[in-house]
Parts: structure tokens; sequence; C-alpha cells
């Protein structure tokens, strides 16, 4: 499990205030002692079984002290030294001085912890939810059903960043199962693909679906939203078209329709929303009167057309306020940029990852991802969101195939 330390305040007693006067805030510490990580914060210490996320992005591992940076590179902890949860780093003999640690370091790590109280992980964990957006829990327990008596469906999909392919198992009820996933790069958007490109990709990746078993007229092709707007895309289904394929080709308002449908479970249906924030739009979904609803504006690469950040923000609110409030108690989040942001935070091979709050992804160098997490923390701010769930499964082209009769 990840600890995430998003925001200063934790839930802790406070001593007295100081008259006129917020009382004082101690910060929490990530301590190596003894060759083990400690969590010290005032007087209380305890044993960290955790890794954490501090507040700047980076991440401490509890089993070795080893800072990961979100720029890429790590440092261990040395003995004696301490960081704050605000990233900032002090050596052991300031660590002393500030009395974080005991004069006598080579002591057993047991005498340590018992000269003070120790509390419950989760208590430190906490954040305040009225002072940050980060998650309400770092884990989602929900487990979607297993499809009985499944058939394959296949289906290509022309992004905007790319051709992709997936197969799934799914059942008369649409309980439905990923078996095989299959990522390229066209750059499509770049106007770099060729005809050539198109025949081989695409003949690939039917030969792959055949070969695992997924019958010829289960396999389906579709082209984004986004790869839409792009000046080569009627090249490339004229091509593709020539090859003797039916190519679907939708709209916004129709992949926000199909994302939800896919990524949204039914449990959830009154009670939280889709975003997927793709390379050329984010389409915003949820359902109103048991219909779909969906609303699409920037996507993560709007930078390249020189847009500000201050127009991406403001628009991607004015749609997400649209989001009804009883709907907003967890997103399904799905798309190129959450993926990279959901990475840092998964913890083995599990199918939904919570992300942390935006300003935990601040530092992340790529320039498409940098805009990503602009869109999300305008989402963040316009829902008051407290939960967003990656699904490393789902995505708008299967619900293209949930929507076809079975």
């Amino acid at each position: 499990m990840l600890l995430s330390l998003c925001a200063p305040r934790l839930i802790l007693a406070q001593g007295p205030a100081v008259l006129d006067a917020p009382p004082a805030m101690p910060l929490t510490w990530f301590i190596k002692q003894d060759q083990h990580m400690v969590v010290r914060r005032g007087a209380v210490v305890m044993v960290m079984d955790r890794d954490v996320v501090l507040s700047n992005g980076a991440r401490i591992n509890h089993t070795n002290g080893k800072v990961e940076l979100l720029t890429g590179g790590s440092m261990p902890l040395q003995e004696g030294e301490a960081m704050s949860q605000n990233g900032e780093l002090v050596g052991s003999q300031r660590a002393l001085q500030l009395g974080l640690t005991p004069a006598v370091v080579s002591g057993r790590m047991a005498a340590a912890v018992a000269a003070t109280p120790v509390v419950a992980p989760a208590v430190v964990a906490a954040p305040v939810a009225a002072e940050t957006p980060a998650a309400s829990s770092l884990t989602f327990a929900y487990q979607a059903p297993a499809p009985v008596n499944g058939k394959l469906k296949g289906v290509v999909e022309l992004g905007a960043s790319g051709f992709n392919s997936f197969i799934i198992r799914v059942d008369k009820q649409q309980n439905w199962k990923l078996e095989k996933s299959e990522f390229g790069n066209s750059l499509v958007m770049e106007n770099m693909a060729t005809d050539d490109d198109v025949r081989k990709g695409l003949k690939s990746y039917i030969a792959q679906m055949l070969d695992y078993g997924v019958g010829g007229h289960d396999i389906h092709f579709v082209v984004s939203s986004g790869a839409a707007m792009a000046d080569v895309t009627r090249r490339i289904v004229q091509n593709l078209k020539g090859l003797g394929y039916v190519v679907n080709t939708v709209t916004p308002e129709q992949e926000g329709a199909l994302g939800l449908k896919a990524a949204l479970p039914p449990s959830y249906a009154n009670k939280a929303f889709v975003a997927d924030i793709g390379s050329g739009n984010t389409k915003i979904s949820w359902l109103q009167n048991a219909m779909p609803k969906a609303l699409d504006t920037y996507g993560a690469k709007y930078y390249q057309k020189g847009i500000a950040d201050e127009a991406v923000s403001r628009d991607v609110a004015d749609n997400a306020r649209q989001v009804p409030a009883t709907q907003r108690q967890t997103c399904f989040i799905i798309g190129g940029v959450p993926y990279e942001l959901a990475k840092i935070n998964r913890q083995g091979k599990e199918r939904f990852t919570v992300l942390g709050p935006p300003a935990a992804y601040a530092e992340l160098p790529n320039a498409k991802t940098k805009a990503g997490v602009t869109i999300y923390k305008a989402l963040v701010d316009a829902t008051g969101c407290q939960q967003f769930v990656f699904d490393w499964d789902a995505n708008f082209t299967i619900g293209y195939l949930l929507s076809l009769p079975q």
C-alpha cells in the first residue's frame, strides 16, 4: 500500500493554540534510523510499513529509504538523515539539532520507538478532506463480474496517437474481461503515417486476433474523435476501406458515451461519472435519467496549438460543473495521461488504481503529461471529487464492442 501525503495538514491532536495565532503544525519527518525507516511527527514516532508519496510527488521506499524523484532519478537516505513531508532534506547532524533523532542512533529500533507513543499509520496518512483534493482512499476494492460463457471480440482503434487493439471476452449480460491488448504508434497527429504503415499495422493486428481465436466477423475498426480531427485521417480511412474493411468513426459525444459504457460499473451508475483525457479531446460523461450524457473539451495536446493553460482550465471546469452533484463521489478516469499518472501509483497488477492529487504530478517533465495534469486539476477543482480511479482495462473502443448485438 502507498501513503500519499499531499498536504501538510494531517489528522492528529493539536496542542493548545497561541493567543490570536493558529496552532503550530509540526511537520511529518521520514527518518533513516538503525537502517530502518521511521515516521516522526512531534513526539509521535512509528515504524514505516508502506511507501510514502510526498507533496512534491517524490516517493520514499519504506524498506530501504530510497527517494524516487518524479524527474526519474533517485537518492538513498543515509543513516540519521530526515526528509519532511514537503520534500526538505536535512543531514544527520542537523536532524540531531532539531531533535528528530536520538543522540545515539546505533541503539535498537524497538528502544527508540518505545520511548514515544505509537499510532496507527493510517492516522498519519489521512489528509483533511476539506483542505486537499487527495483521493479519499488509496485502494479501490470493486471487483468487476467475470463473463460466463463469453465470446471473444476484437477491435482496432485508430487513435490520435497511434493504432491500438483490444480483445475482450463478453457474455450476454455484458460482463466482460480484457484478454489481450496491443499498443502501437502510428504518429497520425504528426502526419508521418504512410499507406504502408496502415497496411502493415492493421494486417499485423488482424493476424494476431485471428490467431488468438477471434472470429473474422468479430473484428471491428474504430476511428477516435481525436484522430478524426487530423488532416491525414481521411486518407488513412480511405486506405482501410480500400482493403475491404468497414471503418466506424465516432463523434466526441459518442466516444464519451462509449467510454461511459465500458468504465462505469453498474453499481456506481447514480454516484459517479467518467472522464477520458485523450490527446485530441477530453470527454466527460455520466448517466442522466438512465441515458448517457457526454460533453467534450480540450485534449492533452492543446499545448501544440498555442492555447493557454488558463483557457483550457476554464473550459474543462465549465463542462465538469454540469455533472450532477450527486454523481461526483467518484470519477472513473481513463485515457493516455491518466495512464501515465496511474503508473506512478500502481502497487501491482490491480485493475483499478486511485490517483493522487494533481500537485503530486506537478514535476512530471513530459509536455503532454503536464498539459493533461492541467486538465485533471480543472476536473478536481470544478467537481470537488475526492476519488479519481484509473481503470487499466477500460476504454471507449471496448464500449463500442459492448454496444454491439451479443
